[in-house]
């Protein structure tokens, strides 16, 4: 994930208000403490580090749609049928494309 101080040019940033549980506010606070950090900063990294994530799972869920839609992968039939040989004495391979 990038880092916003290693990404050459600076982001301009915005102030943004968000309502948090006591529990919550006090995991940061202590996380901050620990870390020798401003809490605004680990929030900050928590919220672009889940962006990144959400960003790679649907770009991921579209390219698996977009895959399955012009007929690539595997049959259903063919999977289950590789699952269900598990931890049996006749196990198959994996199916393949």
């Amino acid at each position: 994930m990038k880092n916003r101080a290693n990404s050459g040019s600076p982001e301009k940033s915005a102030t943004i208000t968000i309502r948090v549980g006591h529990n919550t506010r006090k995991r940061l606070e202590a996380s901050a403490k620990r870390q020798d950090r401003k809490a605004a900063g680990i929030a900050r990294q928590a919220i672009e580090d889940y962006l990144s994530v959400q960003d790679w799972q649907e770009r991921r869920i579209r390219e698996a749609l977009t895959s399955a839609e012009s007929g690539e992968g595997i049959e259903h039939e063919k999977v289950m049928f590789w699952l269900n040989s598990w931890d049996s004495d006749s196990e198959v391979v994996s199916p393949h494309v």
